[in-house]
Parts: structure tokens; sequence; C-alpha cells
């Protein structure tokens, strides 16, 4: 089966592109803070999600509480 022409085109095009942004030689430094920072965020990220995934089940189940209490007479 062959490939078809413009998909190889794309392929060789994009590969090409990328050689050229990308840096070939990276010097860089991490210290020793910036573990302990990525840390940090993870940790922060996480944890800001349960308090909001919090928030938003209560009013969910407030909500779906009040539609059942109404039906009742």
């Amino acid at each position: 089966m062959k490939p078809a022409p413009g998909r190889s085109v794309r392929a060789l095009f994009l590969l090409g592109l990328s050689l050229l942004l990308l840096p070939s030689i990276a010097q860089a430094y991490l210290d020793p803070g910036t573990g302990s920072y990525v840390l940090q965020l993870l940790l922060g990220t996480l944890l800001g999600g349960l308090f909001a995934l919090g928030l938003f089940w209560r009013r969910v189940l407030a909500f779906i509480k009040r539609l059942f209490r109404r039906g009742k007479p």
C-alpha cells in the first residue's frame, strides 16, 4: 500500500522545521531549589483542584436534593 504523496512531504517539512526550531545544545543549570518549587506547584495544583471539585460537588448535591424535596407534598 503506497502512502499518500502529500503525507510524506508534510512529514519531511515538519521534521525539518522541528530541527531548525529546537536547539541542538542546551546549556542550563537547575539548582537544588528547582525540585522543591516543582513539587510545590504540583501539590498546589492538586490541592486547589480538589478544593474546587469539592465546592462544585456540594453545589450539585444541594441542587439535586432541592429537586427531590420539591416533588414531595
